[in-house]
């Protein structure tokens, strides 16, 4: 398997962050469309991108795509493709997921079926054989379609990458982990700087900013569907992706990471998870209001995901709740502060304009990141 392309879909409005993840790891971008970028890269290129991408919510080796404006164009450009280079005799095969946006071809179900038939006539007409077991490994199949053009790919992944496996048990509206990475990283905090998340529920922001602290790799603790795939990617390949990623964790560091929330017992799931990831001796997790939020030092970095008042109780509180953030941040020196929130009155009850804001989709939801900058440290001598 020479070069492929590979496609890494991510949350609308943070492909700019996953490129540059994918080039840091040393691949070319072929393309960046809305939520997704697509690459190039040999086989090893599908173990190091699904263990080492923190903003990714999954990998895709793309099969091909073509325009279909009607479902026996759908059916006969599926079936030209060269499906028996990817999915052996005794492959389980099926779509998935269909996904259409401003497409002749519109029905999720239909899209899936008309697929599947397509894919079974041209591979009965290559293995020649009538009748498929489909008791091997899995090649579950993911499809856009966009203005009538459709893509097609293999998911190499199973279940998505923000299943890190440090969180079992989540707290409530929680962020995932791929979101919260990519946040951290659209800031300018490094692991020398102070981080304080005085709404951390059940850990994610100070989790994910330990683990880049310490060079953790996101997806070492977890399988991948494509680890079954023995004729495509050479077991070797795994191997070298997890030893690569043991070699670069840095443990023996000195951070100032903290995580606060009203919540006790969220705090003690917040614990438990960053024991999990293995970062709990880099973070300092504690049950505190955001009206007792201080730091003595200065440059501090607040990120964070405040409450967005789904219940009824909780927006009549939100004034008064984003209005205390808003205090407590005017007492610290010289910080910034970063939240993602899809309350539209933040900015109002925070005390002060956003110098950006950025849209951002968390799932369905309309959410805004908004970043109040503060000013730089001063440049250190020698």
């Amino acid at each position: 398997m020479e070069n492929m392309e590979w496609i890494a879909p991510c949350h609308f409005g943070l492909e700019s962050v996953l490129k540059r993840e994918i080039i840091n790891l040393g691949y070319e971008i072929a393309q960046v469309e809305d939520g997704r970028v697509t690459f190039y890269g040999g086989a090893e290129a599908v173990c190091r991108a699904n263990i080492f991408l923190r903003t990714a919510e999954r990998v895709l080796l793309k099969v091909g795509s073509f325009k279909a404006c009607t479902f026996d164009e759908l059916f006969e450009k599926t079936k030209a493709l060269p499906w028996e280079r990817y999915i052996p005799e005794d492959g389980r095969f099926w779509v998935t997921k269909a996904s259409s946006v401003k497409s002749r071809l519109f029905s999720p179900s239909d899209i899936q079926s008309i697929m599947k038939k397509a894919m079974v006539e041209r591979l009965k007409s290559r293995y020649h054989i009538q009748w498929f077991s489909e008791d091997g490994a899995a090649f579950p199949i993911r499809v856009f379609l966009k203005k009538d053009i459709v893509t097609v790919g293999i998911d190499t992944t199973g279940v998505s990458l923000h299943k890190r496996g440090y969180r079992p048990a989540a707290g409530k509206a929680p962020i995932s982990e791929t979101l919260a990475a990519a946040l951290i990283m659209l800031t300018p905090w490094k692991k020398d700087r102070i981080l304080i998340d005085p709404f951390c529920g059940s850990g994610t922001f100070p989790i994910e900013a330990a683990m880049m602290a310490a060079n953790i790799a996101p997806g070492m603790n977890r399988d991948f569907t494509a680890e079954t795939w023995t004729r495509l990617v050479n077991k070797k390949y795994w191997y070298e992706a997890i030893d690569e990623a043991n070699e670069q964790i840095d443990t023996h560091i000195e951070t100032d990471i903290q995580g606060y929330d009203i919540d006790g017992d969220i705090i003690k799931t917040a614990r438990q998870n960053a024991e999990n990831a293995g970062v709990s001796e880099l973070i300092h997790f504690q049950q505190r209001d955001v009206r007792d939020m201080s730091h003595a030092k200065k440059y501090g970095f607040i990120i964070t995901n405040p409450p967005y008042g789904e219940r009824l109780e909780e927006k009549e509180r939100l004034p008064a709740l984003y209005r205390e953030f808003g205090e407590s941040f005017r007492r610290l020196d010289s910080w910034s502060a970063y939240m993602i929130t899809s309350y539209t009155d933040a900015e109002r009850y925070f005390g002060r304009k956003a110098d950006k804001n950025r849209k951002i989709y968390n799932g369905m939801l309309r959410t805004y990141f908004y970043q109040f900058s503060g000013p730089k440290p001063p440049k250190q001598k020698g």
